[in-house]
């Protein structure tokens, strides 16, 4: 059986009509009948009953259609996973994320990419703040996670995955304890937490702000490089510390508690990559990413 003959048999017996099956095939309805015949006359039976009116599958057609259409799937589903591999969207691709990621959109996100992209082993690497864009530019991941905001000439900001509030970290024996909320200006005096070398100050500055509205210096103490550390500290009496919401869900631990920050804009975290060398892999999970985004409605809220 020829290419155009597989494919106008199986065409005709899900449209029943040969007008919209030449319209599919972008073929001449005189074609499409031709092709019809000439399949029948090398099968040696009608496969279609034809009337003035209807169009309908014979028995032998019926047979036919259901023996071949899944291997016509599984063939045309081939081709496209070798074009994927021709240009490079099959392999393995990088994903790094800080702290939550793409938080309740993670799930949704990956099962569309590996709907799409089948050939392609998605590998999550979890990064610091210590360095939070130091593995996306030194090729350890081809995309990453983070939160903005991300201002780097060499790097591209994707779509916005989630809208963070943000919390005052603090041990259970501060005074700010039990607070329904805090201001960002009552913390003048207290201890906040540096970074160490790698974070650009202005995304420290922005998570752990180094004043407050009205200009009054916020101390920082020693400097971190993870959230672990970073609430380990707080623990210890050793400051206080703004952080994401999703830190109390995935990083809390006993002695430390957590109260809203009033005064402080939410955290978005969003899909950064890199402006040059971005492969086909990575351009396809950016697209599922803004799919996922969009079929959510925007952004999630933690």
């Amino acid at each position: 059986m020829e290419r155009q003959e597989l494919e106008t048999f199986l065409t005709l017996a899900e449209e029943l009509h040969f007008g919209r099956t030449a319209e599919r095939l972008l073929l001449s309805q005189a074609r499409v009948s031709q092709t019809v015949k000439k399949l029948e006359r090398k099968i040696g039976a009608p496969l279609f009953e034809r009337t003035s009116r209807v169009v309908r599958m014979s028995p032998l057609g019926r047979q036919l259609y259901e023996e071949l259409a899944p291997l016509h799937q599984e063939m045309e589903a081939a081709v496209a996973r070798a074009k994927d591999s021709a240009r490079g969207v099959g392999g393995e691709l990088n994903v790094g994320f800080l702290g939550a990621g793409a938080g309740t959109l993670t799930g949704p996100i990956l099962a569309l990419f590996r709907e799409r992209r089948p050939g392609v082993e998605v590998r999550m690497r979890e990064t610091q703040f210590q360095d939070p864009l130091g593995a996306l530019r030194s090729g350890e991941v081809d995309l990453l996670f983070t939160c903005l905001p991300v201002e780097e000439p060499d790097l591209a900001v994707g779509p916005v995955v989630i809208n963070e509030p943000r919390l005052l970290a603090m041990p259970l024996g501060h005074p700010l304890a039990g607070r329904v909320s805090v201001s960002l200006e009552e913390l003048a005096g207290e201890t906040f937490f540096g970074v160490v070398n790698g974070a650009p100050a202005y995304w420290w500055d922005f998570h752990v702000p180094p004043r407050t509205p009205s200009g009054r210096e916020i101390r920082r103490g020693q400097a971190v490089a993870s959230f672990q550390e970073l609430m380990t500290l707080v623990a210890a009496g050793q400051g206080i510390s703004p952080v994401v919401a999703s830190v109390e869900k995935y990083y809390a631990r006993p002695g430390v508690t957590f109260v809203p920050l009033d005064d402080v804009p939410c955290a978005e975290v969003a899909l950064i990559h890199r402006t040059a060398g971005t492969n086909a892999r990575a351009e396809a999970f950016v697209r599922a990413v803004g799919d996922a985004v969009e079929a959510n409605g925007g952004p999630a809220a933690f």
